[in-house]
């Protein structure tokens, strides 16, 4: 039901997009409200302001893109701890106009961590969908990097409240609409064999 709304929100924001014909805008406006319900009424955790944010959409839809970074030191995974459901992911977030994958990245760690970094791999691509995340009104891909911690000390934000160092075995409970159990041993397992290529879909 959900991946139905979400399509029909895509169709519907592109028609917005190219439609010069003010009767065909209204049947897009429409389909974009019946998306918006469909959300609401099927999914859990849907924005109240559904409706506002698909406005704020324009032009051809394609999927967002979220960034997280790997940062090792020796056997150990950062993680910080986000203030809005008290648990604990990977340092990313959504990536920004103007900004390469990777220079996010960078960014959203210091921002979330107060450490500095630099990339050194594209770990995985992920379709979000196929991953086992709570659904989500957006159609997302995920991108992993692994990462070399540099310089920094730890800082909150206003989006973390808390940023450690954990073991494979010693996870604390996971933001799972960021991150799952799967793709942080997935990760580790990209740090233990540097050979591997990109994961994928």
């Amino acid at each position: 039901m959900l991946d139905w709304a979400r399509k029909v929100q895509a169709l519907a924001q592109t028609g917005l997009a190219y439609t010069k014909d003010p009767y065909d805008k209204q049947r897009y406006e429409s389909l974009r409200q019946i998306a918006a319900d469909i959300m609401t009424a099927s999914a859990a955790n849907v924005p109240a302001n559904l409706i506002d944010s698909f406005t704020c959409e324009v032009g051809y839809a394609t999927p967002k893109i979220d960034v997280r970074a790997a940062v090792f030191v020796e056997d150990q995974l950062l993680l910080v701890k986000e203030r809005s459901d008290g648990r604990w992911t990977l340092p990313g977030g959504w990536a920004d106009i103007g900004d390469s994958p990777s220079v996010a990245a960078v960014r959203e760690v210091e921002e979330e961590s107060g450490y500095k970094v630099t990339t050194l791999k594209l770990a995985a691509v992920y379709d979000r969908d196929l991953h086992g995340h709570p659904p989500m009104p957006y159609h997302v891909y995920k991108l992993f990097f692994l990462c070399e911690l540099v310089s920094g000390t730890p800082k909150v934000s206003i989006e973390t409240e808390d940023v450690a160092f954990f073991r494979e075995d010693d996870l604390p409970p996971l933001s799972l609409s960021r991150v799952t159990p799967k793709q942080i041993a997935h990760l580790f397992d990209h740090r233990r064999h540097p050979e591997w290529q990109t994961s994928f879909d």
